[in-house]
């Protein structure tokens, strides 16, 4: 599995949930110019459309050697998942209050580009202050463990 990009302030701004594995409609020269790792989904957000979900704000930078001069690099990609899991996201996205967060971009065993995306709840200021501080705690702890040691 080789990682594109992944949306590390997802775990800082949400608390994550299911995970599913997800499929991407791409252009060819949108998957070569994943290849070279030119793609970033930091800023990006899933919407649901027409009972589908969609991709926004994913940026893929335009392939050079592409004879494509319409393509956007932050198009709107249709996500491809199983009917059941479609229905299980966007129930609990309407009902719960939960939102469907990008997670990571990557190439599968198969050469295929798929998506993580997750269920998530966002945090409040308190819970992101005390997710902060246990991982400011784990660091100190290591290194108080590391110093007894010697």
């Amino acid at each position: 599995m080789q990682i594109i990009a992944a949306n590390k302030k997802a775990f800082y701004d949400y608390l994550i949930g299911d995970r599913f594995e997800a499929g991407l409609v791409l252009t060819g020269p949108e998957v070569k110019s994943l290849r070279i790792n030119t793609g970033s989904i930091k800023e990006s957000y899933t919407i649901e459309k027409d009972g589908e979900l969609w991709l926004t704000n994913c940026h893929i930078k335009k392939y050079s050697s592409s004879k494509d001069v319409e393509n956007s690099t932050t198009r709107e990609r249709k996500i491809l998942v199983k009917k059941k899991e479609l229905n299980k996201i966007i129930g609990a996205s309407r009902r719960e209050g939960m939102t469907v967060v990008p997670i990571k971009l990557y190439f599968n065993d198969k050469g295929l580009v798929k998506l993580t995306i997750a269920l998530a709840k966002g945090k409040k200021k308190h819970d992101k202050r005390a997710s902060i501080k246990d991982k400011e705690w784990v660091i100190n702890k290591q290194r108080l463990i590391k110093n007894r040691s010697l």
